[in-house]
């Protein structure tokens, strides 16, 4: 699917009403501000204009200025350049835009090595201030040989940096390749680069600029009035169609024939495309936009995965897991999506499968040891069990065929150790389980959470807040891995009854369920060893399909805990990446806390 607009400043003497409809009007669905030159708009009027286009469904994006590159090594330069970027993408928030393009910056005499530190050395900067903005800091290709920009820079930066997201120009990709896109299986090329080298969510929508361009063995020398020029965009929609991408098509030409001439050709070729023949089907039912939808053909034992490194056999895709209708096929759909996200979060770690073999509302139960029909590439890992006197084979997942298997078995909740193998005995964080009672209320489990939030920072300790997949709110404080499962679950067990005392009308320690109504319950018992929660993007088993979704701390107030499901996630994950990065860092020790305490002398 295509959404096509272009970019430039709406006319000041036009009110934003009348240009938007005249927009949609005209067939363009997008546009992007050109703020190029300078920021002709403040706070304000960004936000009313983006609220005038959310009312008719245009998306925005904006252009930052030229002059706000990545590889400026003179300071005071680079802090304006920072600052230039920075500016934007907070004009973009007011807007509610999804992306700000910028160009990483020129060459000069510098090594590309060089280079490459110097833009994570400002990104590291900006990092501290846009994160949490909700918008992608879009990195244009380059259209020449002297400029950073190629997509495997992109693909770098993109790995390292949650909000950086690519932006394809399409004619500076034309440009340095000396006109390489002249074909519908050169466009596929760079697609499919894409989504081998890209998290899904970073490339759904994909963000790009079209427009015609004159080049010379250096690269683009300047863009052409659509039509003078060897690139056409005609292929590009057959790639597309193909490929099954989501794409933002921006016009970047400087004058409005071009554009009406791009817009004409893109609808001509959208009529004319004819869908490919793919092998398999779908595994996903449908009901929901993934960002990976994985393909399988069907055999006598049921279906075999298609177009991935490792061979596995599904089943019952269609075979409805949740009250809404969510299928096995969209539970496993679902995990091949999250993948990039989830992996990280279960690297090196056993993991417990909870299994709903007949869906979410029928019989489940938990699973530690390996079934033994596991595949052959997954690995296990041996831990000794004192409660069972033997070894158990724990399951792991490092690959997104292992999380699309774990949902295959019916594991709708994933449910990973707190320590990693390497360091078995010490957990990588403690876990504040706040779960309310009956008769408590959402109110109070976020205020808890923020009475919490003043304890642990009265302790110099930060604390990562996710929603439970239900009414309820998990709280990580990571650690270095130095201590073991006793002290860290002593040191939770302190602090939460602290919390009961200092608010005893909201906060429990109390393990007799009857005594917990009307209250929330902090629940330390997460802690031991062997013991496990559902990890960060771990589907839950209610209607709806909700995920215990990683959350910002100025935001719980606000937000319903259910409304974050397998449907609803993508646009969050676009936006903010993975706000639980962080908890793999560690970086923090308890020493100091435990004094405070009174638990170490």
């Amino acid at each position: 699917m295509i959404t096509f607009g272009y970019s430039g400043i709406p006319p000041p003497a036009t009110p934003d009403e009348e240009f938007l409809d005249g927009l949609l009007e005209q067939g363009y669905q997008a546009f992007e501000l050109a703020f190029t030159r300078s920021f002709p708009w403040n706070e304000r009027r960004c936000s009313s204009f983006g609220k005038e286009a959310a009312k008719r469904g245009i998306p925005l994006s904006i252009h930052a200025p030229y002059f706000a590159v990545l590889t400026i090594t003179e300071e005071d330069r680079a802090r304006k350049c920072r600052g230039a970027i920075e500016h934007t993408m907070k004009l973009a928030a007011e807007m509610d835009a999804r992306v700000v393009v910028a160009h990483p910056g020129g060459r000069r005499k510098e090594e590309p090595g060089f280079l490459m530190d110097t833009i994570r050395r400002h990104l590291d900067h900006l990092a501290t201030k846009v994160s949490d903005l909700g918008v992608g800091l879009g990195l244009e290709t380059t259209g020449r040989a002297s400029h950073m920009g190629s997509l495997g820079d992109i693909a770098l930066l993109a790995a390292e940096y949650p909000f950086v997201r690519p932006v394809i120009d399409w004619a500076h990709v034309h440009a340095i390749s000396g006109g390489g896109l002249r074909s519908v299986e050169a466009f596929e090329a760079v697609l499919g680069f894409l989504r081998e080298n890209f998290a899904g969510w970073k490339i759904d929508p994909l963000h790009t600029q079209f427009s015609d361009v004159l080049y010379d063995e250096t690269g683009e020398i300047r863009h052409l009035p659509y039509g003078q020029g060897d690139l056409r965009v005609t292929p590009l929609v057959e790639a597309v169609h193909r490929a099954g991408f989501r794409m933002t098509v921006i016009s970047e030409s400087r004058d409005e024939p071009s554009h009406r001439r791009i817009r004409t050709e893109i609808e001509g070729a959208l009529a004319s495309v004819t869908k490919p023949e793919t092998p398999g089907r779908p595994a996903a039912s449908g009901r929901v936009s993934f960002p990976t939808v994985p393909r399988a053909s069907e055999t006598r034992q049921g279906y075999a995965l298609a177009g991935y490194d490792h061979p596995l056999r599904l089943s019952n895709l269609d075979k409805p897991f949740f009250p809404d209708g969510y299928t096995k096929g969209d539970l496993i759909s679902y995990y091949a999506s999250v993948a990039p996200l989830l992996l990280p979060h279960l690297e090196d770690r056993a993991i417990v499968m909870a299994r709903f073999p007949d869906g979410a509302e029928a019989a489940s139960f938990y699973e530690k040891q390996a079934p033994g029909h596991q595949p052959a590439w997954m690995p296990l890992v041996p831990i000794d069990s004192a409660h069972r006197g033997a070894v158990i084979d724990y399951v792991t997942a490092d690959r997104p065929e292992s999380l699309m298997w774990l949902a295959n078995m019916g594991c709708i909740e994933i449910h990973p150790w707190l320590s990693r193998v390497p360091s078995l005995h010490a957990p990588d964080f403690a876990v504040f389980d706040l779960d309310p009672a009956s008769g408590s209320s959402w109110d109070q489990v976020v205020a808890v959470a923020g009475l919490l939030r003043e304890a642990l920072a009265h302790l110099r300790l930060k604390g990562y807040p996710k929603t439970s997949g239900s009414r309820g709110i998990h709280v990580y404080v990571p650690l270095d891995p130095v201590h073991d499962y006793v002290r860290v679950r002593t040191f939770v067990q302190r602090l939460g009854h602290l919390l009961a005392t200092a608010n005893p009308e909201n906060v429990t320690m109390d393990r007799h369920i009857p005594n917990r109504a009307g209250k929330v319950y902090v629940d330390s018992g997460q802690n031991r060893a062997g013991a496990t929660i559902a990890a960060a993007y771990s589907t839950r088993p209610r209607p709806g399909a909700p995920v215990s979704t990683p959350l910002r701390w100025d935001e719980l107030e606000s937000i319903d805990p259910t409304s974050f499901t397998i449907a609803t996630i993508w646009d969050r994950v676009s936006r903010y990446g993975d706000l639980f990065a962080a908890v793999l860092l560690g970086g923090q020790r308890l020493d100091e806390a435990e004094e405070s305490l009174g638990i170490r002398d």
